[in-house]
């Protein structure tokens, strides 16, 4: 038997909700009560959607970088190019995604089915684009260009778990340069 549809209204304002509540309190904090309450529905309509915060979570920053994050253009500068889009990364994971993205990952240690969604729909997407920007020129001939986006990653996840310096422009613009000088 099929449930009632999703109304796109409510849909909006549960996702909406869980962001601004992460945002807020920390994904730690965030529950499917809360998300209900805050976004003005019934506890049995979030979870008739989704099973767990993180499924609401993922689906709103799904979201999120779907409107948040247009192409970079491509000036024929690779490391203007490579320096725009990692500071556009960066200002995105300064933001609440980085907050629930830090968040899933987490959980992701302990839950293979997650883990595999964020994969594929955030994690792998991502590096494809990185790995295109760099392929633009940015590069030097000989590197790996999987190694390379695991490096530039690896330090954007580095600095956002142990928060001991930003992800930042500044940081954009020192991997671009490390990378050019590398050449």
């Amino acid at each position: 038997m099929a449930g009632r549809p999703r109304s796109e209204v409510a849909r909006k304002a549960i996702l909406r909700a869980a962001l601004d509540l992460c945002a807020r309190d920390g994904y730690q904090s965030v529950t499917m009560k809360g998300i209900a309450q805050a976004a003005g529905s019934g506890r049995q309509t979030v979870y008739r959607w989704w099973q767990t915060k993180a499924q609401v979570l993922l689906e709103g920053l799904t979201e999120i970088l779907a409107a948040e994050v247009p192409p970079v253009p491509e000036t024929g500068d690779a490391r203007a190019d490579l320096a725009a889009f990692l500071r556009q990364t960066f200002a995105l994971a300064r933001g609440v995604a980085g907050q629930v993205v830090v968040g899933l990952m987490a959980d992701a240690q302990y839950d293979q089915e997650l883990a595999a969604e964020l994969r594929s729909k955030i994690i792998m997407p991502r590096r494809r684009a990185l790995r295109s920007v760099l392929e633009r020129g940015a590069l030097p001939a000989g590197v790996d260009p999987e190694l390379a986006v695991d490096l530039i990653y690896g330090a954007m996840w580095y600095r956002l778990l142990n928060r001991h310096a930003d992800v930042n422009g500044e940081l954009a613009e020192e991997i671009a340069g490390l990378l050019a000088r590398i050449r």
